[in-house]
Order: structure tokens, then C-alpha cells, then sequence
């Protein structure tokens, strides 16, 4: 995949304190790796509890829990974002 891929990362709501609700900053570390990798991330909302899932050209790439990736991190030690990451560049 050229270093240029526009990923959307679809996301849905986990329950935090109490409160479930739609948040990003478990997605920090996943979007300043793939950015600093040269793609374009958009973030899109989905009902769907506790999912992240990358599409890459219309093709889900990589999928896992939203409560496995590392809070408010900046992904570079976070073995999903790196997993998120090969997906990316190895997608078609």
C-alpha cells in the first residue's frame, strides 16, 4: 500500500466511569502512528460496543476492541497500533 492510504477507522461506544459513550482518546496512539506514517485517518462512529475496525479501499484491514489499545498513548508502544499499522501497509 502506498504511504499515502486514507484509513477509516470506525469505532464504537465502550462504558467508562459509568457512562457509555462514543470516545477518541483510546484512538490517540492509532492515529498519530498511522499519521506519522504518512496516511490519512478519518474517524467514523458505529453502533457496534467496543470495535475498532480500519478499512483500507473499501476492505477491512484489522479489527479489535477498543479497550485493548492503551489510553491517551502515542501508539509507539502499543502492540495493536503496530498491528494496525502492518495491516495498512500490507493492504491491497
Amino acid at each position: 500500500m502506498p504511504k499515502n492510504a486514507i484509513v477509516t477507522v470506525k469505532f464504537g461506544p465502550y462504558r467508562s466511569c459509568g457512562v457509555a459513550a462514543h470516545r477518541t482518546p483510546r484512538l490517540d496512539g492509532l492515529r498519530d502512528l498511522l499519521t506519522a506514517n504518512g496516511h490519512t485517518v478519518e474517524l467514523e462512529e458505529i453502533k457496534d460496543w467496543h470495535s475498532v475496525v480500519l478499512i483500507v479501499n473499501g476492505e477491512s484491514v484489522y479489527q479489535c476492541d477498543i479497550r485493548e489499545l492503551d489510553y491517551g498513548g502515542d501508539g509507539k508502544l502499543d502492540e495493536h497500533c503496530h498491528k494496525a499499522l502492518e495491516a495498512v501497509n500490507n493492504a491491497y
